[in-house]
C-alpha cells in the first residue's frame, strides 16, 4: 500500500480526538485496518493522549473556556522557553536543596511536564477543530453560492423561453481568455457573465469563499460595461464547455471548483497557452478547497462535495478532455458522456 497522505494523517488525528463525523470515522476504521503505517500512527496518538484519562472531571466555571484558551495560546508561544527556565532555575538552587527534597522536586517537575503535555495536546485539539470548522463553513458556503448560480440561470430561462445564456464563437477559437472585453467570445465565462449583467446573479456568487480570490466592488453601471468578468481572480469556478459552439448547456455536472489544470493563466491574451498534462495535473483536486475536493453542480440543482475528480461508471475527469493531454485552451469534448470543466 502506497504511504499514507497529508489528509489522511489529518483523518486519523480527528479520529483520535474524537471529531470525526460517523463517515469519516468509518474511513479512519478502514484505513487503520488496512495500513501498518495508519495502524502504528493511530496507536501512537491513543498513547500520548493517553495521560487525558487519568484526569477527573469537575464542574467548569462559566468562563473557564475562555481562560483556557487564552492561556493555551501563551503556553504554545512560550512553552520551550519557560520549560528550560524551570530546569535551570532548578538546577541552580539544587546545591541548596539537602537530600531529602529530591524526591519532591522531582514531582514538581513530572507536574510540569504533565502540564505541558495536556496543554500542547488540548491547544492542538483547539487548533484542529477551528481549521475543521472553518473548512466545513467555506465548503458549505461554496454550496450555497453555486446553488444561487443555478437558482439564477433557471430565472433566465423562464424568462427567455427556456434558453440559456449564449455567445456563439467560431471552431478553434480559445475559450480561457477570462476577462477579455473584445468584441470576439474568447472566454467560457462570458455565458455566465450575463447572468450577472442582467441581474440573475449577484458578482460575488461566483467567487469561492476558500479560493482567495477578490470580492468585487462595482457599480450596476460598471457591471454593465463589462463584457465578462473584470479578471480570473473575480470568477473562481469552472464551468461546462460543450462541442460546436461555445454555450451552456444542463447537461449533469454544470461547474464546478477551479480546474486545477488551470490555475495559473497568462496575463498576456497574446501569448499562446500551452499546457501538458502530467501525472500530478491528472490526480490533484481544484485549489479551492486545500486540494481536498470540489464542489460540483450538477443539471438538477444539486451540489455535491467530491473527493475526486471522476465521476460516473465511466470515472470521466470533469477536468480534462478524454485523451488529450496537450491543451491550447482550445479544445471541446470529444463527444456528449465527455465532460469538460474549464478555464
Amino acid at each position: 500500500m502506497n504511504p499514507i497522505n497529508d489528509e489522511q494523517k489529518q483523518l486519523l488525528f480527528d479520529y483520535a480526538m474524537g471529531l470525526t463525523s460517523p463517515d469519516e470515522a468509518a474511513e479512519a476504521e478502514v484505513l487503520i485496518s488496512s495500513s501498518k503505517e495508519a495502524s502504528d500512527i493511530y496507536s501512537n496518538l491513543k498513547a500520548a493522549l493517553s495521560p487525558l484519562n487519568q484526569l477527573k472531571s469537575e464542574s467548569c466555571p462559566d468562563n473557564l473556556a475562555d481562560r483556557t484558551v487564552w492561556r493555551l495560546k501563551m503556553a504554545a508561544n512560550s512553552s520551550h522557553n519557560r520549560l528550560d527556565q524551570l530546569l535551570a532555575d532548578e538546577q541552580r538552587r539544587a546545591a541548596r536543596i539537602r537530600t531529602r527534597h529530591w524526591h519532591e522536586l522531582g514531582k514538581k517537575l513530572a507536574i510540569a511536564a504533565l502540564f505541558m503535555i495536556v496543554g500542547s495536546t488540548l491547544f492542538a485539539s483547539f487548533q484542529a477543530t477551528t481549521w475543521y470548522a472553518r473548512d466545513r463553513s467555506q465548503r458549505q458556503l461554496c454550496k450555497v453560492k453555486q446553488g444561487n448560480i443555478f437558482q439564477g440561470l433557471s430565472n433566465f430561462k423562464d424568462d427567455n423561453g427556456g434558453k440559456v445564456p449564449a455567445f456563439a464563437a467560431t471552431s478553434g477559437s480559445p475559450w480561457w481568455k477570462v476577462g477579455d472585453q473584445g468584441s470576439e467570445n474568447h472566454s467560457n465565462t462570458r455565458n455566465l457573465y450575463v447572468l450577472v449583467k442582467d441581474g440573475y446573479a449577484n458578482l460575488s456568487d461566483f467567487v469561492c469563499p476558500g479560493s482567495g480570490g477578490k470580492i468585487p466592488e462595482l457599480t450596476p453601471s460598471e457591471i454593465r460595461n463589462y463584457k465578462d468578468f473584470p479578471e480570473r481572480d473575480y470568477v473562481t469556478y469552472s464551468f461546462q464547455i460543450t462541442s460546436g459552439n461555445n454555450r451552456l448547456q444542463c447537461q449533469k455536472v454544470i461547474m464546478a471548483d477551479r480546474n486545477p489544470l488551470f490555475e495559473t493563466l497568462p496575463s498576456d491574451y497574446n501569448k499562446p497557452l500551452s499546457l501538458r498534462l502530467n501525472k500530478t495535473l491528472s490526480n490533484i483536486n481544484s485549489i479551492n478547497h486545500g486540494r481536498r475536493g470540489q464542489n460540483a453542480l450538477f443539471d438538477d440543482g444539486h451540489v455535491q462535495y467530491l473527493k475526486t475528480r471522476r465521476i460516473g461508471i465511466a470515472k470521466d475527469d470533469i477536468y480534462t478532455v478524454q485523451n488529450t493531454y496537450i491543451y491550447q485552451g482550445c479544445e471541446v469534448p470529444s463527444n456528449d458522456m465527455d465532460l469538460f470543466l474549464a478555464p
